[in-house]
């Protein structure tokens, strides 16, 4: 199983930092470098994403799956217009069942205006040593775990296999 986590942080930089942090987790086979994204929310109120995604599998890419993700977190429809049919059955799992309604209203209530927040989809075996690697960083560790058949959708969407 696979958690996504998401840590909040009070300032529009931090999230951008422990980014940049998690990316060399990479190197000690901790994390995925495409299975991390970041948003800023101005003091506007306007969303900004940063990943560093690719390419992979068919044609999906992580890019994707964030923009799809983080459309549901938000009410943000241009994210799941760009997606096209890429991420047909896995659009549905996100938006009914794959992030519990907890998960969501949490990490809505973080991201106010003026904040930012560090988005990871890791191993539950890796999920603890990453969280400790990016507590220099502090902010608000909100978690939640994917079932078996949503991560295997996953990796069939990004990759073409289960």
């Amino acid at each position: 199983m696979a958690d996504l986590i998401a840590i909040g942080y009070d300032d529009t930089t931090t999230a951008i930092q422990a980014m940049e942090t998690a990316e060399g987790l990479a190197k000690d086979l901790i994390l995925q470098p495409d299975a991390i994204a970041a948003i800023v929310r101005n003091e506007d109120g306007k969303i900004k994403t940063i990943t560093n995604a690719h390419e992979v599998g068919a044609g999906a890419t992580w890019g994707m799956f964030w923009g799809l993700l983080f459309g549901v977190l938000f009410f943000v429809p241009v994210f799941g217009m760009v997606l096209g049919a890429a991420f047909g059955a896995l659009g549905g799992k996100l938006s009914k069942d794959a992030v519990s309604k907890e998960f969501q209203d949490q990490v809505r209530a973080a991201l106010q205006p003026g904040t930012s927040a560090l988005f990871m989809i890791v191993e539950q075996v890796t999920s603890d040593k990453a969280v400790d690697a990016l507590s220099v960083h502090g902010g608000n560790v909100i978690k939640t775990s994917f079932s078996k058949d949503v991560e295997a959708e996953i990796q069939r969407e990004l990759h073409g296999e289960g």
